[in-house]
């Protein structure tokens, strides 16, 4: 269990899946950039979060939900949850919302789950699954919080915790990811990675700028 006073950002969790380095940019030095991709992705979340409720049959949509949970150790907030209706109860649903398509890797579930842990937390209920709404393809990815996915979010948890108490940026992991991430300048993720320099880098930098100026 954590005080309130060590809580992270409950995003941070998925910034951690998809990169340390990122998270570490991001939530520990505060570092921010903003390309195509977060914006689309900003103006989304806008559209999605303002906050009114509605209904459609036997379901009540809230949305921009306030978080916690003392076990993880986070706050945040759910895009959407939808309550529906099951034996005179409202059975919480959280719908988490990304610009693009589904990944390869677990960091939009790991989010997802994390807000369904501290809704279970909060409302001493149980959360069986939810849904990503993907922009690009237009469709949902349900997902259900099993017992692999909930260990792979307290460990994500723990993992965030451990590198904010460290307060070290890890070094860059050059990769595909890196070519849609709006922090790549900021990063430099080729300077030191895959054996290569800071020596090396800089030649090729200053041979590609004085090739620019011939």
């Amino acid at each position: 269990m954590y005080s309130e006073s060590d809580f992270v950002a409950l995003s941070a969790l998925q910034h951690f899946i998809y990169c340390p380095r990122q998270c570490a940019l991001i939530h520990l030095e505060q570092i921010w950039s903003e390309n195509i991709y977060t914006a689309e992705g900003r103006e989304m979340h806008e559209r999605v979060d303002d906050g009114k409720t509605s209904y459609r049959s036997g379901v009540r949509i809230t949305r921009s939900e306030l978080l916690r949970s003392a076990i993880l150790g986070v706050s945040g907030v759910a895009d959407v949850v939808e309550w529906h209706k099951q034996n005179n109860y409202d059975e919480p649903f959280p719908v988490e919302y990304k610009r693009g398509k589904p990944k390869k890797h677990d960091a939009d579930k790991i989010q997802l789950c994390a807000q369904a842990i501290c809704l279970e937390e909060m409302l001493a209920v149980h959360i069986p699954a939810g849904a990503l709404f993907y922009g690009q393809t237009k469709r949902r990815l349900d997902v259900v919080f099993d017992d692999a996915l909930r260990e792979k979010t307290i460990l994500a948890a723990k993992e965030v915790h451990d590198l904010f108490q460290n307060g070290v940026t890890p070094p860059p992991d050059s990769g595909p990811k890196c070519k849609l991430c709006s922090l790549k300048d900021e990063c430099l993720p080729d300077v030191i990675t895959h054996g290569k320099s800071a020596k090396i880098y800089l030649q090729k930098l200053l041979q590609t700028l004085s090739e620019e100026e011939i």
